[in-house]
């Protein structure tokens, strides 16, 4: 063996133990570490001798045995020797050179010398050695299964991975994060997608798979993205002394609520800074698993009565806690393996808690070809989170009140009301808390009668819209008024004038599909109290009949009712004075925490509302409905949520149970996705947080529900 160039920082960063140290530990460190050159067939370690060295290797492949016995090879940017460099011990297997390979090495003397020159970088160094031990635990079941050559379940020292096209060989054990690359284009690696499955990068591969990368720029990656940030904003937290918990998400932003007491004008900076020094270290994802028992007593002692209690009424016997540092959630879902990857983050004043603003990289609503520095996020970003915050914070507290005097704040406290048997009751007071809330909108509305024409209602995919409208005609009426509906779908242009997406397809969504100069001019008109013939569209044929629909007028008691993806939208009533419309945004919004770190996002209980629509009513594969789910929420983030400002109300169709009664469905449908296929991240995902509900039949739910509209059932027809 021969020495070559000394290695500079730049090559040292590839090996995973010095990942961790930046670029001025690895210059520092670079002059004590010893380059080795091991051509192919030679001995780097030899079993049974004392060689207190530690080796990384930069380039080529080496194989690992003991005895006879292969256990498996030695990829660049890794290390071994470890155990034998800390202790002095025989070394235990025998590493050859099966390519050309270059290493460096680390002595004890070099270690000892750092240690006395540069004691901060060696203690890191250590640090992320002992990090690194839970993977390397994988490793060791496969050796030990080797080495005793069991029968039955032994496993095998080497597993074949399908990368693509082509198929590696590789020791069993190897960790996902080994074989795929940190990022693709702007966008994070945030898992694997092992078998279609999501799996951490961090947790060793145990047999024969397909092997893919799950990115932030897939809606899966960008889940995973959010919630590590989640977890380092409250380790952040803990290193300040403080209990954050995660609040409600808002789009782009993450409400995070602080204990009472604290001034968040004063925390803001001081977390903000906390957050960037844990993301500038890089700290490692570290691990424990814990019984039912000693999980339940740490979440009591850590003031966790919700992660408590979840796993009380949980099937769960085992759970496998994860940290940034020395503070310990239930990890449930994938996180990244490590913080350096998090970055364009604000963290902000908001009410009496604090908001924290992010992008994630590779995402579409990323700033575009010159994104400010790491760390800094557009002013507008910042401020669309703020007005989605502030518009959304009514309704989610007004419900979050309410449930409060129930003793419901979580999705534990709602298991355990259905273990005590009141589930029954719950749901009428849900529901009695709806029709309440749809007769004040109406009385709202009927109090502004005498001026009112048009009533625009809209909201994302799944709301429960249609029977929010129906319900909303029946309070009307009770106040005394005559709801009329006007349909946007009549008011298409011809086909071959509907704009195409970026897909080639038909976007029907787009506002220029309709033929908006001959919907403003019945609008105007109907307000001013004509006699309009209404427009008709001809699905079939794909043409508009400016004049085919039905003949309007609106009398003094009437009210036009527009519902469509555009309601929100003020190019369509910009003829008619402000004082005559008044527009409702409808949309779950309620978010059950399950732990201080994860909530039931209102995003997926739509696409649950959907699925089980899609698959019980219209009998659509669920694989269909996730697949088409993404272009879903595209077109309601440029056609709905930037015109969700100009709302004069707001209608949060949430119910507290129904989770559980969607679970009745969604469950057995979530299975049907076959495994590798596309849909089973997703699927898998949402099947996991399912787990954590106790399943309620629907009986008790009343005809006129929200939720009906999903189930089937309803009383107001199909």
């Amino acid at each position: 063996m021969t020495a070559f160039a000394p290695p500079t920082a730049a090559s040292l960063r590839r090996i995973d133990l010095f990942a961790g140290l930046s670029d001025a530990e690895l210059t520092r460190m670079a002059p004590h570490l010893r380059p080795l050159h091991a051509p192919a067939g030679t001995v780097i370690l030899r079993q049974g001798e004392v060689d207190r060295a530690l080796y990384g290797l930069l380039a080529g492949r080496a194989r690992v045995s003991h005895g006879d016995v292969p256990l498996g090879v030695v990829d660049p940017g890794a290390h071994f020797g470890d155990v034998g460099w800390l202790t002095g011990a025989q070394r235990s297997a025998t590493v050859v050179a099966v390519t050309d390979c270059d290493l460096v090495v680390l002595d004890a003397d070099m270690l000892d010398h750092c240690l006395q020159n540069y004691p901060h970088m060696v203690v890191r160094l250590l640090r992320v050695l002992v990090a690194r031990s839970g993977a390397r635990l994988g490793e060791m079941n496969a050796t030990v299964s080797a080495l005793l050559k069991a029968k039955g379940l032994a496993r095998r020292p080497e597993i074949q991975v399908q990368l693509g096209e082509a198929t590696r060989t590789v020791r069993n054990g190897t960790v996902p994060a080994a074989l795929l690359p940190e990022r693709i284009g702007k966008a994070v690696v945030t898992a694997a997608l092992v078998d279609g499955r999501t799996r951490a990068l961090d947790l060793p591969l145990s047999g024969d798979c397909t092997l893919a990368p799950l990115t932030s720029a897939h809606w899966e990656g960008q889940r995973i993205y959010r919630r590590s940030l989640c977890l380092a904003v409250l380790e952040a937290g803990h290193e300040l002394g403080l209990a954050l918990r995660i609040g409600p998400s808002i789009g782009l932003g993450q409400r995070l609520l602080l204990p009472n007491g604290v001034d968040p004008q004063a925390l803001a900076p001081k977390l903000q800074a906390a957050l960037k020094a844990l993301v500038a270290r890089d700290a490692p994802l570290v691990r424990e698993t814990l019984g039912s028992v000693e999980a339940y007593d740490h979440f009591t002692e850590m003031g966790w009565p919700d992660a408590a209690q979840l796993v009380r009424t949980t099937r769960a016997t085992h759970l496998s806690m994860a940290s940034y540092g020395s503070l310990y959630v239930w990890e449930a879902l994938p996180l990244l393996p490590r913080t350096g990857a998090l970055a364009r983050f604000k963290i902000r004043p908001d009410g009496n808690d604090l908001l924290l603003v992010f992008t994630v990289p590779g995402h579409r609503r990323e700033p575009g070809s010159t994104p400010p520095p790491d760390g800094v996020l557009p002013a507008d970003v910042v401020e669309r989170a703020r007005v989605v915050a502030a518009q959304t914070d009514g309704p989610m507290q007004a419900q979050e009140r309410w449930l409060t005097t129930l003793g419901i704040r979580s999705v534990g406290d709602f298991n355990q009301r259905c273990i005590d048997g009141r589930v029954a009751g719950l749901i009428r007071v849900a529901e009695g808390a709806h029709e309440k809330a749809i007769g004040q909108l109406a009385d709202r509305l009927a109090e502004q009668a005498h001026r009112l024409r048009v009533v625009c209602i809209a909201g994302p995919s799944s709301s429960g819209k249609t029977t929010f409208i129906r319900r909303l005609r029946v309070q009307l009426q009770v106040n005394g008024l005559n709801p009329i509906g006007l349909g946007l779908d009549d008011y298409y242009c011809d086909r071959e004038q509907t704009p195409r997406d970026a897909d080639g397809d038909y976007d029907f969504e787009a506002v220029e599909a309709l033929r908006i100069d001959l919907l403003q001019d019945h609008l105007a008109r109907l307000a001013a109290g004509e006699k309009v013939r209404t427009a008709h569209f001809d699905f079939r044929a794909g043409r508009s009949h400016p004049s085919g629909g039905a003949e309007l007028q609106l009398g003094p008691h009437d009210l036009l009712l527009i519902e469509g993806i555009h309601g929100l939208n003020p190019v369509l009533l910009n003829r008619l004075p402000l004082d005559q419309v008044f527009r409702i945004f409808v949309s779950p919004l309620a978010q059950l925490a399950l732990d201080p770190l994860t909530r039931m996002h209102a995003s997926d209980v739509r696409l649950l509302r959907r699925l089980v629509r899609d698959r019980h009513g219209r009998a659509k594969q669920a694989t269909d409905t996730i697949l088409r789910w993404p272009k879903v929420r595209a077109g309601e983030r440029t056609h709905i949520h930037p015109h969700q400002r100009h709302a004069d109300a707001v209608f949060d169709t949430s119910l507290v149970y129904e989770v559980a009664v969607l679970k009745v469905y969604a469950e057995r449908y979530l299975l049907e996705v076959p495994p590798h296929h596309p849909a089973q991240a997703t699927a898998e995902r949402l099947l996991h947080l399912l787990d954590r509900w106790i399943t309620v039949y629907p009986d008790h739910v009343p005809p006129t529900s929200i939720l009906r509209e999903f189930i089937g059932g309803s009383g107001f027809g199909e």
